[in-house]
């Protein structure tokens, strides 16, 4: 039997799992970190994080499986948006810490961009608009601010593109993951715009040379990599590209009109499209199936599973606890306690946006707000209104994508453990929700990846491993009386945005 191996360089751990070339799970490992939060709406962190966890989650994979390494036949890589990208040195030597997606600090640069450069042209070249989530800005809030390591940079790497380089010696960055970096990405051409990089004063030479599909095979393992991960020299390792596309495939997604969500840390709420579609203030880039054809275009809530975690470690600390000493999970312990509250959760909305938001909201003040409080309200009741706060997202998320989006959304992410939030996406949005069998997130795309890569799968085979659960049906009681609350909840944001910005200057 022939295997591969599908790593995930996430936000918040790295994951590798290694599958058989029928689609049977094997062996899988888990890495852990914190992202690294200096100031408010800042978030970076370092690259050799990145590398060490998955070195050390690909060892781990491979020796719990007991797969002889000659045997493991490729692996691709995706991972989280790097926003500016890992700069590095002449000695491809991390000269700061990445600045990535959630961090929100280039305000300055994003108004810079819209007045010299003008929203219009960013959006006929590149598709996407101006906001400090896009890498474009980070690049230039480095620029502007740190004088002397912009001297010395020499190159930005995505993260998952810098740690393929770590082990193979090779250097390339994939579309989806040169697309996501906005504002210097043509979309038209699928290539860098000379025109906005001279706009900025940004090096053409700054930016990867090499870009390629997320199936290319990059190239294979030096001796160093190989005996470090107790793998064989030579082994390939394919480009992969952007987790939450990489998901996508994972579910099957390979042609365009299937509207898929996608939620961990994140969300990424997306229709695959080989058309323009013109919705509101969504992000753009290339898909990592047929790259030049097919565009990923996705709204979705910037902390959305994060605000449920952060939720258990300060209101359920005991629950958490009890968990790490061989107690119940503390997530399902909370779903119970939910479970008999009703939709609405007796008056009460919250805004889920704990580190401001991105499209379509895209606004850096935004802020993480619970209305309607009262002194019959107990933490039950506020965990469901947090859950009913990211099925209120998708919502917004698909309103803003526009018609056509499918008879039903697949979900996939950490969110489909539970059951009544899958029935709370449901009854909000009032679409049918489907959800994987098994837990694929972006790890079982990246496998899919690497076996097309290297020649042992092909789309059709793929296409056959995803089994899908039953529909669930919205309940239309429940969905009448969520049109009530998702009215309130948007009305709420637009009333206290001028309040959200002042607290941001305070």
């Amino acid at each position: 039997m022939e295997y591969l191996l599908g790593t995930d360089i996430g936000t918040s751990g790295t994951k590798t799992i290694l599958m058989d070339i029928k689609g049977n799970l094997i062996s899988q490992d888990l890495q852990e970190y914190d992202v690294i939060t200096l100031k408010p709406l800042w978030a970076e962190q370092w690259p050799e994080t990145w590398l060490e966890a998955t070195k050390t989650s690909i060892q781990n994979t491979v020796a719990k499986s007991g797969v002889a390494p000659q045997d493991i036949k490729g692996l691709a890589i995706s991972g989280l948006y790097g926003g500016s990208g890992i700069p590095l040195d002449e000695n491809m030597n991390p000269v700061r810490p990445c600045l990535i997606w959630m961090d929100r600090r280039a305000e300055e640069e994003k108004q810079w961009a819209l007045d010299h450069i003008g929203e219009e042209k960013l959006l006929s070249i590149t598709h996407n608009g101006a906001d400090p989530y896009y890498g474009y800005t980070k690049i230039l809030w480095i620029k502007n601010h740190e004088p002397e390591n912009w001297a010395k940079i020499k190159l930005f790497l995505p993260p998952n593109d810098y740690v393929i380089y770590k082990l193979t010696g090779n250097v390339a960055i994939d579309y989806s993951s040169a697309g996501n970096i906005g504002g210097i990405f043509d979309m038209n051409t699928r290539t860098w715009s000379e025109e906005l990089l001279n706009a900025m004063g940004i090096p053409l030479s700054m930016m990867p040379q090499t870009i390629v599909e997320s199936t290319d095979i990059v190239g294979g393992l030096t001796k160093e990599a190989a005996a470090e991960l107790g793998l064989c020299e030579g082994m390939p390792v394919c480009a992969g590209g952007i987790d939450c596309g990489a998901a996508n495939i994972g579910l099957g997604v390979l042609e365009p009109g299937v509207y898929a969500a996608a939620i961990g840390t994140s969300m990424c709420a997306a229709l695959i499209s080989d058309k323009p579609v013109k919705g509101d203030g969504l992000i753009v880039w290339p898909y990592l199936y047929n790259a030049k054809k097919l565009s990923y275009y996705f709204a979705g809530g910037a902390t959305s599973g994060a605000i449920v975690k952060w939720f258990r470690n300060t209101f359920a600390k005991e629950l958490w606890q009890a968990e790490q000493e061989g107690g119940a999970n503390a997530y399902f312990v909370l779903d119970q306690e939910a479970a008999d509250i009703a939709p609405g959760s007796n008056g009460l909305i919250v805004l889920p946006y704990f580190m401001g938001e991105r499209s379509p909201v895209w606004d850096s003040d935004a802020k993480g707000t619970i209305v309607g409080l009262s002194l019959t309200h107990t933490r039950a009741h506020v965990y469901r209104a947090f859950l009913e706060a990211v099925a209120y997202s998708l919502r917004h998320a698909m309103e803003s994508t526009g018609e056509n989006l499918g008879e039903y959304i697949l979900l996939a992410g950490g969110v489909t453990k539970s059951k009544i939030w899958r029935q709370i996406f449901a009854d909000v949005t009032g679409y049918p929700i489907v959800c994987p069998i098994h837990d694929v997130e972006a790890n079982m795309g990246d496998v899919m990846l690497a076996g097309i890569g290297v020649g042992l799968l092909t789309y059709e085979d793929v296409k056959k491993w995803q089994v899908l659960d039953e529909k669930i049906m919205p309940n239309p009681e429940h969905h009448a009386i969520y049109d009530q609350y998702y009215s309130v909840y948007r009305a709420t944001y637009e009333q206290l945005k001028d309040t959200m910005k002042i607290l941001s200057r305070m």
